[in-house]
């Protein structure tokens, strides 16, 4: 069935290739003139032409035919691979190598001792018909950088363990201090569920799967279906992302030999307490087994059961152990030098590294990059700019490869450093991206110019036509009729260090929403699986390399840069208008609950045969200072507006216009970084403190609302009026220079 529909799909592209090819010829690009917008649709005729399905499907299966996590025989064959391929297609090819801590595990147990015995199996089963399943190589299912222990306690349910889930515990009169809690994947990152348990007292962490999210509640189980089953696992690394990413023991600098060492005791990003992933069919007995006040309805997943808080009687001993290790993380750097701006470098990345087989995570996106590095190089001219590709290792234990690589190049690229743009795993659907909105206009020029293959629509218009079915064109201001949005960049894969560490302009990519979920970071994350119920024919594999072929080579050709900071500033100011609302909610919500609980009132709406109480006072919200935003957003508009950049200026001046360009991300870091994290230094984006992947915007101001820190809120603005002033005083030198 699904095969079907891929044949149709490519016949619709059939017929709507030549009538799109036909349209983009006349579209102008931009920070091309419009004979070179022609030249350049030409050259992305070519390109497209080198592009081959088969060549992905070929990859995929040399790639993803063994397990080939960190520190295997299989992931350095592939890196020997990837080196030779790179080579072979005309590539300055050199594999970097970094020594990095990476723990297996030794010992994994779990068992229930009251108020029954129970003994978790903590396998995967093989699925019928898929032989990749019954490997002998792959790596169990455990939580990178758990510490050893050996404890015993009473299970507490957590929900998704978030800071409201605790809060809401306290409310029912739980305490997890010294309890082993049970929380359920999804929600925030799965490092942050640890730390909080562990900050709130617990001594120990399961994380487990519910069907609600990605098992049988969403559809049928692998191998009928795409969901999760039973014994599948999410694996996953808990080091402290949110603080900094790379090797655990080198935050900061490069991972390099001679390099200084932390011991893992001193190292900030260690989790403290043990914690294990386990399927939800190893989860049910153990939930069963909770008693305790039910829970929440917005608690409870999908399992045949009551769920309940607890504290027990459900008692569990839970057992770690790992090999600590120091092993070397792989990437594989590619150079095509420039012909005309060599010491401007465009960058591509996509990690190669995997749980297991990895099919889809990174594979998927990982071929994807390959057809466009191999198209690229059989173009008949070099590109303008450099182009540098890079397929990084270590990316599932913290984004590694790539991290050390920016560390120890970060001088360097701080001055070439046009873009980098990543992909990691790839499915069919919608195109998703998020990044610099000083480049939202370029990406919408770009998602024009590719088209659907399931409706003959430019991604772009379908993208508005998804906007419009769901009712959300209102929220984002009509975009479906002026652009399209560019999502904030948090973390969780490897534009991390070059954006919020480096202050590079970036993009995270890739094609979803219509391929099913449930082998994330599971053994059943394999060719099968993907080729059967993910992209069939790898159509949006092709898709993907389009999409991102244009870009790197608008970027790498484009005699002006593509930078429009006008979108920058009124996403921006958005933003702030976002604190102030929310400042303004939290001080109105917080009199009101405080009001209600000073009367009795709260109280007197609960049951008092239930154990919920009231919440407790919070403080009053103060009325906070914003005008150094309001002013310095006055100051960078008026720098933006009137800037009239052409690509017909002089040599001399479109050179030092291009490079103020490039380099104005650079000036939204703050060097001393962000409270209680020095390394992640930009002040518009970064991964929320207490979300993970998850972005937060205006991070310094809004966490600090958030969180009722309310001290930190007036130097906050202070630090991010800074650095808006710094941007307009970029723009004003810009506009000077552009006449």
């Amino acid at each position: 069935m699904l095969h079907r529909v891929v044949a149709l799909t490519l016949a619709v592209t059939a017929v709507a290739g030549p009538q799109a090819a036909a349209q983009q010829a006349t579209q102008p690009l931009l920070g091309f003139t419009d004979a070179g917008a022609d030249v350049q649709h030409r050259l992305e005729a070519a390109y497209d032409s080198h592009l081959d399905a088969d060549d992905l499907a070929a990859w995929m299966h040399e790639l993803a035919r063994e397990p080939h996590h960190l520190g295997s025989s299989h992931d350095a064959r592939n890196v020997e691979t990837l080196r030779r391929w790179f080579t072979e297609w005309g590539y300055e090819t050199e594999v970097a190598r970094y020594d990095v801590l990476f723990p297996t595990p030794l010992t994994r147990s779990l068992r229930m001792t009251a108020p029954h015995e129970f003994t978790a199996s903590l396998t995967e089963l093989p699925a019928e018909g898929d032989e990749s399943t019954a490997s002998p190589d792959v790596l169990p299912p455990y939580n990178t950088f758990s510490p050893d222990g050996d404890v015993t306690g009473e299970l507490v349910y957590v929900n998704y363990g978030t800071r409201e889930d605790y809060e809401l515990l306290a409310r029912h009169g739980v305490d997890v201090d010294g309890k082993i809690v049970i929380a359920r994947y999804g929600g925030v990152f799965r490092g942050v569920k640890p730390r909080l348990a562990a900050e709130h007292g617990a001594i120990g962490c399961l994380i487990y799967s519910d069907p609600a999210d990605d098992g049988y509640h969403q559809g049928e189980v692998y191998p009928e279906g795409p969901w999760k089953g039973a014994s599948g696992v999410q694996r996953g690394s808990i080091m402290d992302l949110p603080l900094h990413t790379g090797d655990l023991l080198t935050p900061g600098w490069a991972s390099v030999a001679g390099a200084r060492r932390l011991s893992r005791d001193a190292a900030p990003a260690m989790p403290t307490i043990p914690t294990l992933p386990i399927g939800h069919g190893d989860a049910r007995p153990l939930l069963d087994a909770i008693e305790g006040s039910v829970a929440p309805a917005e608690w409870r997943g999908a399992l045949p059961i009551t769920y309940r808080i607890g504290p027990g009687p459900a008692t569990v001993r839970l057992t770690v152990k790992f090999h600590w290790r120091m092993v070397t993380a792989m990437n594989v750097v590619a150079r095509l030098e420039g012909a005309r701006w060599p010491d401007q470098w465009v960058l591509r990345g996509n990690h190669h590294d995997a749980w297991n087989h990895g099919a889809r995570d990174p594979i998927s996106g990982l071929v994807a990059t390959l057809a466009e590095a191999k198209a690229i190089a059989q173009l008949p001219e070099p590109p303008g700019r450099t182009v540098v590709f890079a397929a990084w290792g270590a990316e599932e234990h913290g984004l590694m490869g790539s991290t050390e690589w920016a560390e120890e190049h970060g001088e360097e690229l701080t001055r070439k450093a046009v873009l980098y743009t990543n992909t990691d795993a790839n499915g069919r659907g919608f195109l998703r991206l998020g990044g610099s909105h000083a480049l939202t206009r370029f990406w919408t020029e770009v998602q024009r110019d590719v088209v659907d293959p399931q409706t003959g629509l430019s991604l772009a218009d379908r993208n508005r036509a998804r906007i419009r079915a769901t009712g959300d064109e209102q929220s984002r201001g009509g975009l479906a009729e002026r652009g399209l949005s560019v999502g904030a960049l948090g973390s969780g894969s490897d534009y991390t260090a070059f954006f919020q560490h480096l202050g590079i302009s970036s993009a995270n990519i890739a094609t979803s929403g219509e391929a099913p979920g449930g082998t994330y970071h599971t053994l059943y994350d394999t060719i099968e699986h993907y080729e059967r119920f993910v992209d069939p024919g790898h159509v949006y594999g092709v898709v993907l390399a389009k999409t991102t072929g244009r870009a790197t080579l608008r970027m790498a050709n484009a005699p002006l840069l593509p930078f429009d900071f006008s979108d920058l500033a009124s996403t921006i100011r958005r933003y702030v208008d976002e604190i102030e609302e929310l400042a303004d909610k939290q001080r109105a919500e917080t009199a009101r609950v405080n009001g209600l609980i000073e009367s009795g009132q709260f109280a007197a709406a609960l049951d008092p045969t239930k154990p919920l109480r009231p919440p407790p006072l919070r403080e009053a919200v103060p009325h906070f200072n914003f005008a150094p935003l309001h002013n310095a957003l006055a100051r960078l508009d008026a720098a933006l507006e009137g800037i009239a950049l052409s690509p017909d200026l002089d040599a001399g001046r479109l050179d030092e216009i291009n490079t103020l360009l490039y380099t104005a991300e650079r000036v939204l870091l703050r060097e001393e970084g962000l409270p209680g994290r020095p390394w992640y230094r930009h002040q518009i984006y970064s991964p929320g403190r207490y979300t993970g992947y998850g972005a937060k915007t205006l991070p310094w101001v809004r966490e600090a609302i958030e969180q009722r820190n309310y001290d930190r809120v007036a130097p906050g603005v202070t630090a991010l009026a800074a650095v808006l002033n710094a941007l307009a005083e970029r723009m004003e030198r810009i506009k000077a220079l552009a006449g």
